[in-house]
C-alpha cells in the first residue's frame, strides 16, 4: 500500500492515480473506470463541496448506488477533511432524516433518481446535492489531516435498536486497510468483489484495499447468487469477501458448488459465525482458494482473523488478532479467563474507533480504559469467546443473545451448526421465546433443502443435541429475512429472542 498510516484517508486514491493513472480502477455494469478518471471525479466533487462552503468536520451523508459516483464521493468528502456517512441505498425518508438529523449534515449528496423515489424526504436543514449537478472532472489537492481526526459516521444497522453512528478517523482506517492488504497479500493484480453495501463496514474494506494497493474493484448489486456467480467467473475476480447467508446461497449455485473458479484465490468471511458445514463446502467447492475467517465490529472495524493454514484444523476459530492488535477474553469482573473458559470478547489497537456520534454515555460503557494498562483505550464487544491454548478464540454468541433454558446457558449458533449439519435444510436461525418451566424454549427457524425432510431433521437433532438445546419447534420458512448488509435480521417479527 502507498502511503503511510497518518493523513487523510484520501491519499489512497490520489497516490495509486499517480501511480497507476490508466489502470482500472472500477468495473460496473461492463463499464472500466481508470485510476485517473476516478481521482479526477472525485475532485471534481471536493470542488464543489469546497465551494459550497464545506468546512473540515462537516458531515456529508452519501446516498447513491454503489458505483463510480459513491466511491468518488467518499474520498471527496475525507480530501476536503469533511466527515462521510455512507447511506444504504435501500432506506427509506424516515430512517434518511434520522441519520441526517442525528449527525447533522451539511449536505445530502444524491442522485435524481434516489431523491425522485423518495418524494416525502424532507432533508431540512441539511442541502440537497445531486450528483448530476458536479463537473464529470475536476482538480483537487486533497487538505491535511491527522490520524486521529474523524473521516467516517459508519451508522449500524439497527437490528437491535434505532441505529447509533460510529466515529471512524483517518488512522483507524488506515490501520485496518493496511493489516487487511498484508495478510491477505493483495496485490496490483487482484480484482477485488464489491457485492456488500459501501454504507457497510465490510464492503467499505473491499473499497479501501482495491484503492489502496491500486488492485481493481469489480462492482456487482444483483441479489441473485447464481448473478454473483455468473460475475465472477466473467470478470476473473480475485478476492471475494461474504457474509454467512452470501456463503450459503452461493453454496447452493452449481456453478459455484461443482465448478471451480480458475482465477479466485482469496474468499474471506465475516459479519458473522459461518458454520462448520458451510466451511467444509467452500473448502471443498473452491480449493484451489484460500479462505480467510475474520471477525471484526463496527466499533473496531477489524480485530482477528484465522490464517487460510489454519482453516482446516480449526473450521470452528476466528484466529487470533491481526497485526498491531490484542485480544482479551475476560469474565465480569475483568480478570482473564482460563483456557477454554467463556468470556467477552475486548479489543485493543489502532482500528478501536472514536466512540459514538454525539453520545458520550454509550461511549463510555462499550469503550473503557485497559484493565491493565490504564493509559490504553479498548472497545468491550459484548461478544463471548473461548479460547484454546494456543491463543485462537471460537466465537460463542452475542452477550445479550444467550438462550437461559432448563438452567442451561445455550448459543444459538451452537444449534444452528448442528441443524445445518444434518443436510436436510439450506439455512437456519435460531431464536428463543418465554417459557415458565424452561425459563426460555428453543426455536428454530429452517429453509428445508431440495428433498429435506423434517422427521429426518428431528431424529438428527434428537440424536445430536443434548435434550436442553434441542428445539421445542421448528418453524418451516421459504426464506430467512436479511438486512442490506446481508446479515440475518434478528429483530424480525419471530426471530428476535426475548428476554
Amino acid at each position: 500500500m502507498n502511503g503511510s498510516d497518518r493523513g487523510s484517508i484520501a491519499r489512497l486514491l490520489w497516490e495509486s492515480a499517480r501511480s497507476r493513472a490508466a489502470a482500472t480502477a472500477l468495473v460496473e455494469r461492463g463499464r472500466e473506470t481508470p485510476y485517473h478518471q476516478l481521482m479526477s471525479r472525485a475532485a471534481a466533487i471536493a470542488t464543489a463541496l469546497t465551494a459550497m462552503g464545506l468546512h473540515p468536520d462537516d458531515r456529508v451523508a452519501i446516498w447513491l448506488d454503489s458505483g463510480l459516483d459513491a466511491v468518488a464521493a467518499f474520498f471527496a468528502v475525507a480530501a476536503v477533511g469533511g466527515i462521510a456517512v455512507v447511506l444504504g441505498e435501500t432506506l427509506r425518508a424516515r430512517q434518511i432524516t434520522h441519520v441526517l438529523t442525528d449527525c447533522g449534515a451539511s449536505v445530502l449528496f444524491t442522485s435524481a433518481l434516489f431523491a425522485g423515489a423518495q418524494p416525502s424526504l424532507d432533508p431540512g436543514a441539511t442541502r440537497l446535492v445531486l450528483v448530476e449537478d458536479i463537473p464529470a472532472a475536476g482538480d483537487f489537492a486533497p487538505v491535511a489531516r491527522q490520524s486521529t481526526d474523524p473521516v467516517q459516521i459508519v451508522y449500524t444497522s439497527g437490528s437491535t435498536g434505532r441505529p447509533k453512528g460510529v466515529t471512524v478517523s483517518h488512522g483507524n482506517l488506515w490501520a485496518s486497510t493496511r493489516a487487511v492488504t498484508a495478510y491477505l497479500s493483495i496485490s496490483p493484480n487482484d480484482r477485488i468483489a464489491a457485492f456488500l453495501p459501501f454504507s457497510f463496514v465490510y464492503g467499505m474494506s473491499q473499497v479501501l484495499c482495491a484503492i489502496g494497493t491500486g488492485a481493481t474493484l469489480v462492482i456487482e448489486r444483483s441479489p441473485l447468487a447464481a448473478q454473483l456467480v455468473t460475475e465472477l467467473r466473467a470478470q476473473r475476480v480475485t478476492v471475494l469477501a461474504g457474509v454467512p447467508p452470501l456463503w450459503l446461497q452461493f453454496l447452493s449455485v452449481p456453478g459455484f458448488r461443482d465448478e471451480r473458479l480458475p482465477d479466485l484465490r482469496v474468499m474471506t468471511n465475516a459479519g458473522g459465525h459461518l458454520p462448520v458445514v458451510a466451511v467444509r463446502g467452500l473448502r471443498a467447492a473452491q480449493p484451489q482458494a484460500q479462505l480467510f475467517l475474520m471477525y471484526g465490529l463496527t466499533e473496531a472495524l477489524r480485530c482477528t482473523y484465522l490464517p487460510s493454514g489454519e482453516v482446516d484444523r480449526r473450521p470452528n476459530s476466528i484466529g487470533r488478532a491481526i497485526p498491531g492488535g490484542e485480544v482479551l477474553v475476560l469474565r465480569d469482573d475483568l480478570t482473564p479467563c482460563a483456557v477454554g473458559e467463556v468470556g467477552e470478547l475486548v479489543f485493543n489497537g489502532p482500528t478501536v474507533t472514536l466512540g459514538y456520534w454525539n453520545d458520550p454515555e454509550t461511549t463510555a460503557q462499550v469503550f473503557r480504559r485497559h484493565p491493565q494498562r490504564d493509559a490504553e483505550r479498548v472497545v468491550f464487544t459484548g461478544d463471548l469467546v473461548r479460547s484454546d491454548a494456543d491463543g485462537f478464540l471460537t466465537y460463542v454468541t452475542r452477550r445479550d443473545r444467550l438462550i437461559k433454558t432448563m438452567g442451561y446457558r445455550v448459543s444459538p449458533l451452537e444449534v444452528s451448526d448442528v441443524i445445518l449439519a444434518s443436510g436436510e435444510v439450506t439455512d437456519c436461525v435460531v431464536s428463543a421465546e418465554p417459557d415458565e418451566l424452561r425459563g426460555q424454549r428453543i426455536i428454530a427457524h429452517v429453509v428445508l433443502a431440495q428433498g429435506g425432510a423434517m422427521e429426518r431433521l428431528r431424529l438428527h437433532c434428537g440424536l445430536e443435541l443434548p435434550r436442553y438445546m434441542q428445539p421445542v419447534r421448528f418453524e418451516v420458512r421459504t426464506s430467512l429475512p436479511r438486512l442490506p448488509n446481508g446479515k440475518y435480521d434478528v429483530a424480525a417479527v419471530g426471530l428476535a429472542p426475548q428476554s
